[in-house]
């Protein structure tokens, strides 16, 4: 009888991730929110964005939950907060 490693390792590489600059003011801006379905990230974003809206200015805002904490957003999400927003925040509950 033989017994067989297995080595679960690997080598570690590295990306470049390139991020928009933020916009100086938020004044006029549409907040796209997105809830990861996490207990409570919906409210969580919907204070933020009464306190964007309240105190900065921002215009308006949608919410849209993705299917799971571990997904992607949609096609159709992403499409959407591309049409109807100028910026997006993602939330995390628990």
């Amino acid at each position: 009888m033989s017994i067989q490693i297995y080595d679960p390792t690997t080598e570690v590489t590295g990306r470049t991730i390139h991020f928009v600059p933020r916009p100086k003011s938020l004044k006029g801006l549409r907040i796209g929110l997105v809830d990861n379905t996490k207990h409570n990230s919906d409210q969580i974003l919907l204070r933020i964005a009464g306190i964007l809206e309240k105190e900065h200015g921002a215009k308006a805002h949608v919410i849209r939950r993705k299917k799971s904490a571990g997904s992607a957003p949609s096609p159709e999400m992403i499409a959407e907060y591309k049409q109807n927003c100028d910026i997006i925040v993602a939330g995390v509950g628990d």
